[in-house]
């Protein structure tokens, strides 16, 4: 190892805030600084980067109606993603869809305590995106290693011609 290698993993090394709500990562080993209610919404609530994309963009602009293509467009997704996202963010109370017959969604969580939640969602994004980013991927990855063992033990049961 040179010698500014063991520096740079000094300076590297995340180091504990003066916060109680530090917490050590079980998914990923890594020290996060992510309090317990953002860890727990970010698990329960929040499906994909996309969506949390998706959700800080309209969030930014609380007063701005977006129409579809332009949120596909700021979020380098599809118009069909960017339509799934916004129906997602709909149903979940967080974006309201003011215009059905030519859709345009506009930033509107159903109860104060969402936008709290969000605005503290928010503000662990932007000082932590590493380790959110992190969270949401190890949840996904758990989640497709789950949907493959169910499929191949639905798959012992299948019937087979050569069987």
């Amino acid at each position: 190892m040179l010698p500014h290698q063991g520096a740079l993993r000094q300076v590297m090394r995340p180091t504990p805030p003066d916060n109680p709500d530090f917490a050590l990562s079980a998914d990923s080993g890594v020290s996060a600084a992510l309090p317990d209610d953002v860890r727990r919404f970010l698990v329960t609530s929040v499906s994909s980067i996309p969506y949390l994309e998706a959700l800080l963009l309209l969030r930014s602009q609380p007063e701005t109606r977006w129409p579809v293509r332009q949120v596909a467009q700021r979020l380098y997704v599809s118009d069909k993603t960017a339509q799934e996202l916004l129906a997602e963010l709909e149903a979940a109370g967080v974006v309201e869809n003011s215009l059905p017959d030519a859709p345009q969604f506009r930033y509107q969580p159903a109860s104060e305590e969402l936008r709290q939640m969000l605005d503290d969602l928010a503000e662990v994004y932007a000082h932590h995106l590493v380790e959110v980013t992190h969270l949401i991927h190890s949840k996904a990855e758990k989640r497709d290693k789950q949907d493959k063992r169910a499929q191949k033990f639905a798959d012992a049961f299948r019937w087979r011609k050569d069987a």
